[in-house]
């Protein structure tokens, strides 16, 4: 198996790209994002604008690549600020990644979905896996329609395409990318710094959140389940914990216990508000056995943990 990550240096690429050369080794994980190679550690590594069609297939080819993580996307917060670059990017990108994986004949393709293709019309409670779909983010619908096109593909042509709607994700190795659910990251390293955070949704915004190693677990135990045990594909519900803004200061309190926060909500309320508290992932438990392993408290703990290490680590670094 030879697999390509598109948008590999993300919060998910980068923590999933380690994780698939874990599992099939080095050689065979080759990532690949906007960014300069010259200015990129992990090898190998290619210079790729999913929207230029014939540098995907070139890369394709020259790598004799056998199944593509597609991860490089716009999200919600900046989609909203540049609206046709996240239609461009969302669309194209994946059509450009199923017509290459189509030609080529390619063994699968994994494209993440989001809570975000729900809207204020979708039940907010234990949200179904069947539901109302009628996001108001640019960002949603390009996920609705990303859902609908990967379908598309596994019906027409056979194609082995797979996804999951992720809930936010929370993880210490790399910083928020331009999501709604980002101050659950944002605020841990708030509360070890600064001892304070301004949260820019209100206290009792719930929204469904995921810890990275359950999510990259999933990702992959998706990848790895037998396709026809399968009756959804690329728009499998996915639930880890929900708790709201005034929940997650509180568990950080036990641990930083002068730790303050604030509550001042911006435009990220308004998408926060058409989005589930919880979700009903029954369909991905009963297809492939999902289970998160995460809750609040394990989550919080872990977090802190962690970046009280990167922190002290990248003040050493700077006095070295």
């Amino acid at each position: 198996m030879k697999i390509l990550v598109t948008g590999a240096l993300g919060q998910i690429g980068s923590e999933l790209t380690l994780a698939l050369k874990n599992i099939y080794g080095d050689e065979n994980v080759v990532a690949s994002d906007i960014i300069d190679a010259s200015k990129v550690d992990v090898k190998p590594y290619e210079n790729l604008d999913v929207l230029q069609k014939d540098n995907l297939e070139q890369i394709v080819k020259k790598h004799n690549i056998t199944v593509i993580y597609h991860l490089a996307a716009i999200l919600s917060a900046n989609g909203e600020k540049s609206h046709n670059l996240c239609w461009n990017v969302n669309m194209a990108g994946l059509h450009n990644v199923l017509e290459v994986a189509r030609t080529n004949k390619l063994k699968q393709v994994i494209c993440p979905s989001s809570i975000a293709v729900f809207g204020p019309e979708t039940p907010r409670d234990n949200t179904p896996q069947q539901t109302i779909l009628l996001p108001k983010t640019m960002y949603g619908l390009t996920k609705v329609a990303g859902e609908l096109l990967c379908e598309y593909y596994v019906n027409k042509f056979g194609l082995d395409v797979r996804g999951l709607r992720y809930p936010g994700l929370i993880s210490h190795k790399t910083l928020p990318g331009g999501g709604t659910t980002d101050y659950a990251v944002e605020i841990f390293y708030e509360a070890i710094k600064n001892k304070h955070y301004n949260c820019f949704l209100s206290a009792d915004t719930v929204l469904p959140m995921m810890y990275i190693d359950d999510a990259i677990r999933g990702t992959i135990e998706l990848a790895q389940t037998d396709f026809s045990k399968l009756k959804n594909h690329a728009d499998f519900n996915f639930a880890g914990i929900s708790f709201s803004c005034a929940e997650l200061a509180k568990e950080i309190k036990k641990h930083i216990p002068e730790f303050s926060i604030e509550y001042n909500p911006d435009f990220r309320q308004q998408i926060a508000n058409s989005w589930p508290k919880s979700i009903d992932d029954s369909s991905s438990r009963s297809q492939w056995g999902w289970k998160a392993e995460y809750d609040l408290a394990k989550m919080t703990e872990t977090m802190i943990i962690n970046l009280r290490k990167k922190l002290e680590n990248s003040v050493l670094k700077k006095i070295g």
